[in-house]
């Protein structure tokens, strides 16, 4: 596989930024979740893009998530046990 060109790349991330759009619009907050709505939008995506990038893309924007959670309610640390 070779890498893709700028115009390429640019129409891959156009493709996941309006899949992306759709997730929001549909709440949608697990990468696993594919709603209806969005079926189409996958599809282009993942036509879009190589598939490892797919792959990258659905576990970045889980992990953005992710890490929005844990700023807005914070996290509780996991406390020791003493043996």
């Amino acid at each position: 596989m070779s890498f893709p060109d700028k115009q390429q790349r640019k129409t891959c991330w156009d493709s996941r930024d309006k899949y992306w759009e759709c997730l929001d619009d549909n709440n949608v907050k697990d990468s696993t979740e594919k709603p209806k709505a969005c079926l189409e939008l996958r599809k282009v995506f993942e036509k879009s893009c190589p598939s490892q990038w797919v792959v990258h893309f659905d576990r970045k924007r889980d992990f953005n998530i992710f890490k929005e959670k844990m700023q807005k309610e914070g996290y509780e640390p996991i406390k020791e046990q003493k043996l």
